[in-house]
C-alpha cells in the first residue's frame, strides 16, 4: 500500500514556472469548466513535467584537512546528513517515504563516497529475539539494495540488525513500536 502526501488539487510546476500558491475552490465556484481544466492538467503529466526537489548537500568541513578534529568534524556533517526510515509491523518492504529519504540520502552518499556507512536494522519488541534479528537484517538489506540500485556502491555499505535490543523509544504501544521499526545509518570508523 502506498500512502500519498500533498493535495489532491495542486498541480505540477514545471521547472521553468514559478510556484504559485493553490487557489481555494469553494463548492459554489466549481465548474464544468474548471472539472475540465483539472482533467487536462491530469492529462499533461509526464515523466518529463513532474518536478522532484533536490534534497540540500550537506557540505563536509575538514574534508582534505589533516588535526585533530577535521576528520570528526566531516564525520558529524555525514552522519547529520543521513535520514532514519521506518517500516510497517512485521515488514522489510520500503514505502514511498522511505524511498524518498534513501533518495535524499543518496546525495550526502554520494559526496561522501569514501565514507563507510553501516544500515543499522531494528524492530519492535513484539516477536522472538531470532526472528526480530532476521527481520532486522531483511530490513537493512532492503535499504542497502536499494541504494545500491541508486549508485551507491556497495563496498560503502555495510549492514547490521540489533533486532529489538536498542529501542528508540522504550515504551510498550504503536507509538512507541513504530519508532523502533527503522532502520539507521551510522558512520562507520
Amino acid at each position: 500500500m502506498l500512502a500519498f502526501t500533498g493535495c489532491a488539487k495542486q498541480g505540477l510546476v514545471k521547472n521553468d514556472q514559478p510556484i504559485a500558491p493553490a487557489a481555494v475552490v469553494t463548492p459554489d465556484a466549481k465548474s464544468a469548466k474548471a472539472d475540465a481544466a483539472n482533467a487536462q492538467n491530469r492529462a499533461a503529466i509526464t515523466p518529463e513535467n513532474i518536478v522532484v526537489s533536490q534534497p540540500a548537500v550537506v557540505p563536509v568541513a575538514g574534508e582534505g584537512q589533516k588535526g585533530a578534529n577535521g576528520d570528526a568534524v566531516g564525520a558529524a556533517n555525514l552522519q547529520h546528513g543521513l535520514s532514519s526510515i521506518y517500516f510497517g509491523f512485521d515488514s522489510a518492504s520500503l514505502d514511498q517515504q522511505a524511498r524518498q529519504k534513501l533518495t535524499e540520502d543518496l546525495e550526502v552518499l554520494k559526496h561522501n563516497s569514501q565514507k563507510k556507512v553501516r544500515i543499522e536494522g531494528y524492530c519492535d519488541e513484539r516477536g522472538s529475539d531470532e526472528y526480530n534479528l532476521a527481520l532486522g537484517e531483511r530490513r537493512a538489506q532492503a535499504a542497502a539494495k536499494y541504494l545500491a540500485a541508486l549508485g551507491v556502491s556497495s563496498k560503502q555499505l555495510t549492514t547490521i540488525s540489533y533486532g529489538n535490543e536498542k529501542p528508540a523509544d522504550p515504551g510498550h504501544d504503536e507509538a512507541a513500536w513504530s519508532k523502533n521499526r527503522r532502520d539507521e545509518f551510522v558512520l562507520v570508523p
